[in-house]
């Protein structure tokens, strides 16, 4: 296959790239093109336009700021994979990214491109959702800065109107000797996850759990926060009961449901995925406290 006839433009600042946004109607921002020009090929997106924002320095960052660890949404998976910062302030990152496609498609890839994707599967989406990352958009009108929940309003559908795009993506990282895990289920490695599964724990002076985020992908339309399972470990010892039971799904989340996967197995996927990060959390986080 080939694409439906378009545009190219190749923006030179974020300005400019706002600019043709606004201006040219049916347009598509392309950054890594990992994900959207596949669906050009298939004609399953077929925009009028494409503005190019690979090439704009200001959108390519990994910095501290603020307390938070900022990533411009242009910035490649593959520098993410390789940053100093990301792997000493966001670890559970540094080894997710590892899942994220094959190292071809992170050499070209961007943090925002897959956010703005926004495939059930994404690893990126799930990272981003489960350390509450802040997403900032910009359009002409100005900035406004959204929650992950904000964001992602549907499978591959973000809060993003026509003339906005996504310049940065802000990461909240855990303290020093934080647990942390992350486990997925795909058939082969780099193939988009069946449940995927991402935990934060840290732990009290007596061992208990002081602090628990937990997140799911693949499991709902969009990243799901596991606010149950967060809830009931919260001032608790961990232990293998008590990981089981928080890992266990509510009955009311609706799950994704294919011939390939069904939704009886994607959710014991789920469970299980979460269920083995929550242990390695723990497991990372009393280490840590022994140390």
């Amino acid at each position: 296959m080939k694409p439906a006839p378009f545009t190219y433009h190749r923006a030179r600042s974020v300005d400019e790239a706002l600019a043709l946004l606004a201006g040219a109607g049916d347009a598509r921002i392309l950054a890594g093109g990992q994900s959207l020009v596949p669906m050009l090929n298939l004609r399953l997106a077929m925009p009028e336009h494409l503005i190019d924002i690979s090439r704009i320095a200001e959108l390519d960052h990994v910095e501290e700021r603020g307390g938070r660890i900022a990533i411009g949404a242009a910035t490649r998976q593959r520098t993410i994979e390789f940053s100093p910062l990301v792997a000493a302030r966001l670890p559970l990152l540094a080894a997710a990214i590892l899942h994220v496609g094959h190292r071809q498609t992170r050499n070209r890839g961007t943090l925002g491109g897959s956010l703005c994707h926004l495939d059930p599967s994404a690893e990126l989406a799930l990272m981003a959702c489960v350390h509450d990352a802040q997403l900032v958009a910009r359009s002409p009108r100005g900035e406004r800065v959204l929650t992950m929940a904000a964001f992602a309003l549907g499978t591959m559908t973000t809060a993003l109107e026509p003339d906005e795009m996504l310049t940065e993506v802000r990461f909240s990282p855990w303290p020093a000797g934080h647990g942390f895990g992350f486990h997925e289920f795909a058939r082969r490695h780099g193939d988009w996850a069946m449940a995927s599964a991402a935990a934060l724990v840290t732990l009290d002076g007596a061992g208990r759990i002081e602090r628990a985020a937990l997140a799911l992908g693949g499991v709902a339309d969009t990243p799901l926060r596991h606010a149950t399972a967060e809830a009931m470990l919260i001032g608790q010892a961990p232990g293998d009961a008590l990981l089981r039971r928080a890992a266990v799904l509510p009955q009311d989340v609706v799950v994704l449901d294919d011939d390939a996967t069904p939704a009886w197995y994607r959710r014991q996927l789920a469970e299980t995925m979460a269920r083995r990060a929550l242990a390695d959390a723990v497991g990372r986080a009393a280490k840590a406290a022994r140390q």
